[in-house]
């Protein structure tokens, strides 16, 4: 465990017990002004200072023993924000219920001046809870600042692999991109020629490293010891307090979604596609519908606005351009967008022209020749002279696509889910890649906010698939958050 973890961690109480100590009191002078229940006036209550410092002491020493026997002090700083920040919220109120009757219990006993307004108690745990999330959020982000900039050490990493150079370069990319880690070794049982980090091969080398603490992390992806050394190195892991970690394949994660069920009497395991059936289709189906209309009403006044500026540029219809998409299961419909291609270069199939009538489609094939940014079944054309000026402004952040939520209220689509491609796009598939079309498609999904167009297609098939078989709720707020983040950061 590096110093800066056990720093950074142990930070977190103090900072928990000094936001619980602000909160009692600023939470008694809100008191003395509102009862925050509208239409209702409740006889002011109040506390003096000397009592409300005792109970603060119990509040904070019953909030320090709850978050602690629910881990959200533990010292890995890779945990899941959302994870932490629905577990503070929920512990709260758990808090707030243990802590109103130890004081109703022990009135008379423990202490015997009058108790602490419930609402004084219900204003600190709004407070501290927000501020609580506030100091973890900010620790977290500058802790990793310093990591990337180098104040702070990074995690030293060993790989045990025997892939090939060319399957293990992408995953070295990708963890050297963190900007946290040092891959300095890799392990196996015979030596991969092609790999430039250095070779370990025996089990004793591999624990003299772990033991003199310079390994902080494995990350095992295949290999060609036995169980019985891979087996111990994890032991070893175990024993000497590095973090062991797989890489798995498409079967390991498919392995996750199994149900026990039965075939007349006998019984079987069944692998599910996705995790998301029955009542979990029916609450994101709700979601949807609550989250699209509101987006719709709100942002209705942008979207005139956006329209006005179309037309000021190019006079010729529609506003709202419609694109043929693949549904669920092959099907096709119209997805809408606002458009920012000079119409005579829009391609009309769902306005009636059939393809071959159509000189865009010709156009746009050339374009895709000579200009094309993307591999794969997808294409992306760079400097297109189609564009109109809004084109930029439209793209960076994202509200061509708004139009789309329209296709969510026609159940069409998903606000999360993979996006949909053309049809011409979906017939380069290869096989395993049309599992992308057994469920609806959506405005945003786990390739959108992992790279984006920087994926080639074959990477965005597996992050979509990867996504369809590990489905939940929390990873779509995940998703959805990321998805603002990277819009309003004009990534």
């Amino acid at each position: 465990m590096k110093k800066h973890e056990i720093i950074f961690s142990s930070m977190r109480v103090p900072l928990d017990f000094f936001v619980m100590y602000v909160a009692f009191f600023i939470a008694r002078e809100i008191r003395l002004i509102t009862d925050g229940i509208p239409g209702v006036v409740l006889p002011i209550q109040t506390l003096p200072s000397e009592a409300l410092v005792s109970f603060w002491f119990y509040g904070a020493f019953l909030y320090i023993l709850l978050f602690a026997s629910h881990k959200l002090y533990s010292l890995q700083i890779s945990n899941s924000k959302i994870w932490e920040i629905l577990d503070i919220i929920r512990y709260s109120m758990y808090w707030f219920v243990f802590y109103s009757v130890g004081i109703y219990l022990w009135n008379g006993i423990i202490y015997t001046w009058e108790e602490i307004p419930r609402l004084i108690i219900l204003f600190s745990m709004i407070l501290w809870m927000f501020w609580s999330i506030l100091i973890r959020l900010i620790l977290n982000i500058f802790q990793w600042f310093l990591l990337r900039t180098g104040v702070i050490s990074k995690r030293n990493i060993l790989i045990i692999s025997n892939v090939s150079k060319k399957h293990l370069e992408p995953i070295l990319l990708d963890i050297q991109g963190a900007k946290v880690y040092n891959i300095l070794w890799y392990a196996n049982s015979e030596q991969q020629k092609e790999y430039k980090i250095k070779y370990f091969s025996d089990i004793e080398t591999i624990e003299s490293y772990m033991s003199s603490g310079n390994c902080d992390e494995i990350l095992y992806i295949d290999s060609d010891y036995s169980k019985k050394d891979l087996y111990a190195i994890w032991e070893l892991s175990r024993i000497y307090g590095v973090r062991y970690r797989y890489i798995t394949n498409n079967f390991d994660v498919t392995k996750t979604n199994t149900t026990l069920s039965l075939i007349n009497k006998t019984p079987v395991i069944e692998l599910e596609n996705t995790p998301l059936e029955n009542w979990k289709r029916i609450w994101k189906r709700f979601f949807d519908i609550i989250v699209s209309v509101s987006i719709l009403i709100i942002w209705l006044p942008v979207y005139i606005l956006i329209a006005l500026l179309i037309k000021l540029e190019d006079p010729s219809w529609p506003v709202i351009y419609k694109n043929v998409r693949i549904w669920q299961n092959g099907k096709l419909f119209n997805c809408f967008k606002f458009r920012y291609l000079k119409w005579e270069y829009c391609i009309k199939e769902s306005y009636g022209i059939k393809n071959q009538d159509d000189p865009a489609i010709e156009f746009e094939k050339n374009l895709i020749e000579k200009n094309n940014g993307r591999s794969g079944a997808l294409y992306k054309i760079s400097k297109d002279p189609r564009k109109t000026r809004i084109w930029k402004f439209l793209e960076k952040y994202s509200l061509d696509e708004i139009p789309q939520f329209l296709n969510v209220l026609l159940w069409e689509m998903s606000i999360i889910w993979p996006r949909p491609h053309q049809p011409r796009e979906v017939e380069k598939y290869e096989k395993y890649q049309k599992r992308l079309l057994t469920i609806k498609p959506g405005i945003t999904g786990m390739a959108q906010v992992n790279g984006r167009e920087q994926n080639n297609f074959e990477i965005e098939a597996k992050l979509d698939i990867f996504y369809i078989e590990n489905w939940s709720f929390l990873l779509d707020m995940k998703i959805m958050f990321k998805t603002f983040a990277i819009i309003f950061s004009r990534k």
